[in-house]
């Protein structure tokens, strides 16, 4: 990305995905390690601390506390144009996108038979010009289907502009004092609410600013042309400075920021295989205009669920084997507590679909779907790793937060 310069003088450690070099942390933050002590909640087994840091946890914390801030350029990115572009997204989007210009919508996209296809986000731009932004590694797969799926009369079209657009994450209970240093729009509360966006000159530099967080915090994605992203980069780390900023990689943005908020992730918990009402995400009601999917949609809100997807916590991360602090990673099984796999009505096994560190709430995080009978706040279960069982703890059944339920801090 165009902020890869800065990134490798702060030492990024780098991972690949989808052809870009992305920051999964930085080493310039191994200061914060003192800062936060104990609370980076630090590994000693050799197997779950590969491609792994305590600084991650402590990129948590300062963003939690201050700022930090995060390179989204692997953001794929498509525009929707033509004069049938309402009609055509809304036969895809599970979400009512008959919206406002300015308003951003998250949206699934469903297969024909209610399970999930992707999970993204689109901003209305324009009555007839609609933007949709999805995952760097998702990118191909969505845009075949949106492409599949183009009106045969030409009224739609999509570009993708991918390789012209940079993203910048910027978010923290400090994130509106930084932007503000750096522009004379309105971006308090009441001029710029959540789930908006709207084009702003940050510096130097012209950008698109959405109001949306992945990671439970005051923010915005900041999009830029791909040339002025330097200048972007440089804008808002200078009026950071004095606010405590710090650069973040995808460890926090995938991880750990996003399962304390119990935010799904598509391949994770987001697949065919389940559908969106056992991933606690269905709409107060149905839109009225068909979409792929609809009718099966319906009659899973009309039945009960197989499964509830639900946060569990790790009540003791100490082996049975060898008393080392043990921390799951993803994909084991779920059982009861006197050792019985868990598997629903379908024949679906319980499994851990998403794993990582809670800094804010001191614990490990686990994401699962449970049958109801065990999808209940309090129940105790066992998770088996490397061969060793470990407590459990229903958190949350359903999809309310484990970390500031009340989202006061995303609609701050």
């Amino acid at each position: 990305s165009p902020f890869y310069p800065r990134e490798r003088e702060l030492g990024a450690v780098f991972y690949e995905t989808a052809g870009w070099e992305r920051p999964w942390w930085y080493a310039s933050n191994e200061p914060l390690l003192e800062e936060y002590g104990d609370r980076v909640m630090p590994r000693e087994a050799e197997w779950e601390s590969r491609w792994w840091s305590p600084i991650i946890n402590a990129e948590h914390l300062a963003m939690r506390d201050r700022a930090a801030m995060i390179d989204l350029s692997a953001f794929a990115v498509f525009d929707i144009v033509g004069a049938g572009a309402l009609d055509y997204l809304q036969r895809l989007a599970l979400a009512e996108m008959d919206v406002a210009v300015g308003r951003v919508v998250y949206t699934s996209i469903l297969d024909q038979h209610g399970g999930f296809k992707a999970d993204l986000t689109i901003m209305r731009l324009d009555d007839s010009v609609f933007r949709i932004v999805t995952g760097g590694m998702d990118g191909p797969r969505d845009r075949k289907w949106f492409e599949d799926h183009l009106p045969a009369d030409g009224s739609a079209a999509l570009d993708d502009v991918t390789s012209a657009w940079c993203t910048l994450g910027l978010w923290g209970p400090r994130a509106r004092d930084i932007l503000k240093a750096t522009t004379s729009a309105d971006v308090s509360h009441e001029g710029f609410p959540f789930l908006r966006c709207r084009w702003i000159d940050i510096g130097p530099v012209r950008a698109l600013a959405s109001r949306i967080s992945y990671v439970g915090e005051l923010g915005w994605e900041l999009y830029a042309p791909m040339e002025q992203g330097a200048a972007l980069w440089d804008t808002i780390w200078e009026a950071g400075q004095p606010l405590g900023v710090v650069p973040s990689g995808i460890g926090v943005y995938g991880t750990t920021g996003r399962i304390e908020k119990g935010y799904r992730l598509y391949g994770a918990e987001l697949e065919t295989e389940y559908n969106v009402v056992e991933a606690d995400m269905q709409r107060p009601k149905v839109k009225d205009a068909d979409f792929i999917g609809k009718e099966a949609h319906v009659g899973h809100r009309n039945e009960e669920p197989a499964a509830i997807l639900s946060t569990l916590t790790v009540d003791d991360n100490t082996s049975p084997s060898n008393g080392k602090k043990r921390y799951m990673l993803g994909r084991e099984p779920i059982l009861t507590p006197d050792g019985v796999r868990i598997t629903d009505r379908k024949g679906r096994g319980s499994y851990v679909t998403s794993a990582g560190s809670g800094p804010s709430v001191g614990k490990h995080v686990l994401l699962a779907y449970l049958p109801p009978e065990h999808a209940q706040e309090g129940n105790k279960l066992l998770v088996q790793y490397m061969g060793d069982r470990y407590p459990v703890t229903v958190a949350v059944k359903g999809s309310r937060s484990l970390f500031d339920p009340e989202n006061t801090r995303v609609r701050s």
